[in-house]
């Protein structure tokens, strides 16, 4: 089999869960008992170099064999097609995919169907860059911009953003790339973590974990709140006695509150001065973000976790609706995508501090970020990564932190691929961890 004329020959999926629940990892108000989950993909071809497209789409536990069921659906449009072709142009496939108006119908481009999408165009970039020999970061960062706007759906944007708008950014975003990929290599990407701030944790944990975070370097920690506000306000004292000052505290609500009590809530812990209110409200509600922001300046509004599409982004930008936009690697439809979404931040010169809480999510979102730093927005002023630390174990190229820093990987491809005996381990329900928990100890025995 030539390299020209290989093709894609199988799209395995796989259902892989984490019992994160029982430690209360991941804990929030909305999301009181997460078991953090992958909807994972495998693209095979028959080509020579033998490289294989990985990706994947998080979810927190139950419904995350619907979510395979929907990568599945997709193996159509991708078993046979040319791998050269494919990798050449991962637009072509995300086109397709989102195209399909008998699945388009099921969203249109949100939910579900949408996040499938993104495990495949993800997987399909992974092995764009496994053949290319790069991580995907530097692919991205010295692609051609001619190629990279090719690469962007603006139907629906582009009354905020044009493709000449965005060529015009990524063009001026080269200046200065050698100099800033030098210093990426050497100093890494900012971070921030939110390991201390689970709501499911004690106080003394919190306060354990929050001294650890200023230790190894992070400026910048984050706490869920939400359920009670008695709670929070002692959980807060707690985090800025811990911290001290000059450490940056974000709070996030994720989703749980009104636009007023949003409002109430936040500036009732205006005392313990928090940096960022995150998924105040209803990702939908963009009139509501609007309110949200005017009434707890100057504690600013992030969001974007949930937002599920490039058009939403748009509205919250075009409303001046949000002071911090967090893209997420896999709840849109992939790199193509969030390539919109991060050229439509830069045109309204909004931060982008990406959300990566879950499994694999710092793995993939780093190489957007960085991508972003070198040859788009230029700067990581007022940026950070989210940095949660569980289960980087399982995948071949974990995410590097030092001194607080992203370190750029240097592995080719998006840092996607999961070790097969992860895979083999943490399968539902059939996995070896799965098939002992689900018998009990009497059938065990």
């Amino acid at each position: 089999m030539t390299t020209t004329s290989a093709r894609i020959t199988a799209v395995d999926t796989y259902d892989v869960r984490f019992p994160t629940s029982r430690e209360l990892d991941g804990s929030d108000a909305m999301n009181p008992d997460p078991d953090y989950s992958a909807a994972y993909v495998v693209l095979r071809t028959d080509a020579a170099d033998g490289h294989e497209g990985h990706g994947f789409t998080f979810t927190i536990g139950r419904g995350n064999d619907v979510q395979v069921a929907a990568i599945a659906s997709l193996r159509p449009h991708l078993v046979g097609r040319s791998v050269e072709e494919l990798c050449a142009d991962p637009g072509s496939i995300s086109r397709d995919l989102i195209g399909d108006s008998q699945l388009r119908w099921l969203g249109p481009e949100k939910g579900v169907m949408h996040m499938a999408i993104g495990a495949v165009v993800n997987a399909v970039w992974d092995l764009a860059a496994k053949r290319a020999g790069q991580p995907l970061w530097r692919l991205l960062a010295h692609a051609d911009p001619e190629w990279l706007v090719s690469q962007v759906d603006f139907r629906y944007i582009a009354d905020a953003l044009t493709p000449e708008d965005a060529l015009q950014l990524l063009r001026e975003g080269r200046t200065g790339l050698a100099e800033r990929e030098s210093v990426l290599l050497e100093r890494g990407y900012p971070g921030y973590t939110t390991s201390p701030g689970w709501l499911g944790y004690s106080d003394e944990k919190l306060t354990r974990l929050a001294k650890q975070a200023v230790a190894d370097g992070f400026t910048q920690i984050k706490l869920k709140v939400g359920a009670d506000l008695a709670d929070d306000i002692r959980r807060m004292r707690t985090a800025r006695a811990a911290v001290g000052e000059g450490i940056r505290i974000a709070i996030d609500a994720n989703q749980r509150w009104n636009v007023e009590e949003a409002v109430e809530w936040t500036n009732a812990l205006a005392e313990f001065d928090p940096y960022w209110i995150e998924e105040p409200t209803s990702p939908d509600d963009v009139l509501g973000h609007a309110a949200v922001r005017r009434g707890v300046a100057p504690v600013k509004v992030a969001t974007g976790e949930h937002v599920q599409n490039r058009i939403i982004f748009k509205q919250l930008l075009q409303a001046d609706a949000i002071d911090v936009l967090q893209i997420d690697a896999a709840r849109v439809a992939g790199v193509n995508e969030n390539l919109a979404i991060l050229l439509l931040a830069a045109k309204f010169r909004v931060p982008v501090c990406p959300h990566a809480g879950g499994v694999g999510l710092c793995e993939l979102v780093q190489h957007l970020s960085m991508f972003d730093y070198l040859a788009l927005s230029g700067t990581t002023e007022n940026r950070v990564i989210e940095f949660v630390d569980h289960l980087h174990e399982h995948f071949t190229a974990p995410v590097v932190m030092r001194d607080g820093h992203y370190t750029a990987p240097l592995t080719p491809g998006f840092s996607a691929t999961m070790h097969p005996e992860s895979l083999a381990e943490y399968r539902y329900p059939d996995g070896a961890f799965w098939a002992a928990d689900l018998a009990g100890p009497e059938d065990v025995a």
